[in-house]
């Protein structure tokens, strides 16, 4: 919720904002903590450099989100890309910039970085637009906090071994402003998106009320 004082909104915030204002509505309603994922993704995120030699048996003791060879897999093609996740100079580093606060997962030197840790899947390419909104906050949180310019986040999809690196570029930053705009002005219940995508993997549908309809539906695939 945002901060009384400064009118400061939470990384997490901006992030449901960018995938839709409804569901956060709907959230700053509870107390909710985290799921158990997302101790599991912080903790494989600060094991990369053992966990890319791991054997089978080591790697199956693990939350993954895939099977322990792919695994390494992903993470020693994550490592050859990007070998500063594996030793950030700090870890979950509380932030706070102009408009956004947060914990960030790891915040990189040479160049200055921040990395935003999820136990999600990622896409086939690049990365959701929610955690882009939520890395483009880290990383401007973080230039805030250094007084220096920060042109690059990552995001770490722990469990799975993937990590992508996010450039923070106009179009990034624009959907960052969207999402902060609408976070800010949130005072009541926004329209419904009705979009079947999203609605349906949302853990508010039934109680926002949106219908969706089943893929059959879509593809006119009925009983007749």
């Amino acid at each position: 919720m945002p901060d009384d004082r400064t009118g400061s909104v939470s990384f997490s915030d901006l992030a449901r904002a960018a995938y839709c204002p409804r569901q956060l509505y709907y959230t700053r309603r509870e107390d909710r903590e985290p799921p158990p994922e997302h101790e599991t993704a912080r903790e494989l995120a600060g094991q990369y450099d053992a966990l890319a030699v791991a054997s089978d048996a080591a790697l199956a003791t693990y939350d993954l989100a895939v099977e322990p060879p792919e695994f390494r897999s992903n993470l020693r093609v994550s490592l050859d890309r990007h070998p500063g996740v594996a030793d950030p100079s700090e870890t979950a580093a509380f932030v706070r910039g102009k408009d956004a606060h947060g914990r960030v997962g790891k915040v990189h030197t040479g160049p200055l970085a921040a990395s935003v840790v999820t136990p999600g899947s990622p896409p086939e390419a690049g990365v959701w637009a929610p955690q882009s909104v939520r890395a483009v906050a880290a990383a401007k949180a973080l230039a805030w906090r250094e007084n220096q310019p920060v042109e690059r986040a990552y995001v770490e999809y722990a469990r799975h071994g993937v990590v992508r690196k996010v450039p923070l570029t106009t179009r990034r930053k624009a959907a960052y402003r969207r999402a902060l705009r609408a976070a800010q002005s949130l005072d009541g219940p926004p329209p419904r998106l009705h979009d079947d995508a999203k609605c349906g993997a949302c853990e508010y549908s039934d109680r926002c009320g949106t219908k969706t309809r089943t893929l059959g539906s879509l593809l006119s695939l009925g009983d007749d």
